[in-house]
């Protein structure tokens, strides 16, 4: 997709760090476990190196790609500001989000856990295991619940120090609620498009190519939060 469309979906320049066209990361660019926020240091909404990201700037830049509200965003942001080793405690980088059981949780649907040692690579086998459960154009609530309790079992099963907080499960079940909200089908009501969703995971990119647009109705903490706790609901 060209810029000039990107223009045309976000109404204006002003708020990339470069000009939104997705760039992969070099070596020496920080990158964390976290796909999406990944992918928008990969657009330029966050900046491409991933040092050095304030509160602000993670709020604009949810904004301006996804539309997440700014209460939405800052249930993330808070606690990535704990894990911060930047100096300042109002500001992260991105490999901050390194730090076991912070943000980052054992169960991933795309990276394995700590105890393997590396847990913030993009995990082919792990993320194939997940995604082999969409089998349709859409994904919905119940396949998404079951994609996710399976990779549960998975890691349980082979981690002796497998572990999962109150805080790591409400992370969790905001990862799914996110991803189901943010690529929601428009034609299939409570469906998210299985393309968009592997998009993220696998190229860590947002789908413009493949026809997602940003959502013209911001997507607040309540609807992120009510849809996390369908995921946990048995």
């Amino acid at each position: 997709m060209k810029f000039i469309t990107l223009v045309a979906i976000f109404g204006t320049t002003g708020f990339c760090f470069s000009d939104c066209k997705w760039i992969a990361p070099s070596s020496t660019d920080r990158r964390s476990p976290c796909p999406m926020v990944n992918s928008l240091a990969n657009h330029g909404f966050l900046p491409h190196n991933g040092l050095n990201i304030s509160m602000a700037d993670l709020i604009t830049a949810f904004n301006e790609s996804i539309n997440l509200a700014p209460a939405a965003t800052q249930l993330v942001g808070q606690k990535a500001l704990l894990a911060s080793t930047t100096g300042s405690s109002a500001t992260f980088n991105l490999d901050d989000i390194n730090t076991h059981g912070i943000i980052e949780h054992d169960g991933s649907l795309s990276r394995n856990d700590i105890y393997f040692g590396d847990n913030h690579s993009f995990n082919s086998t792990i993320w194939n295991s997940v995604a082999a459960f969409f089998t349709n154009k859409t994904i919905s609530l119940a396949t998404a619940k079951s994609a996710r309790s399976s990779r549960l079992a998975a890691a349980a099963a082979v981690n002796p120090a497998f572990n999962m907080s109150a805080s790591d499960v409400q992370f969790s079940s905001i990862e799914t609620a996110l991803y189901m909200t943010v690529f929601a089908d428009p034609d299939v009501t409570s469906e998210a498009r299985t393309e968009w969703v592997d998009v993220l995971f696998a190229k860590e990119r947002l789908p413009y190519e493949e026809g997602w647009k940003r959502s013209e109705v911001q997507l607040t903490a309540a609807g992120i939060l009510g849809l996390a706790a369908q995921v946990v609901t048995a």
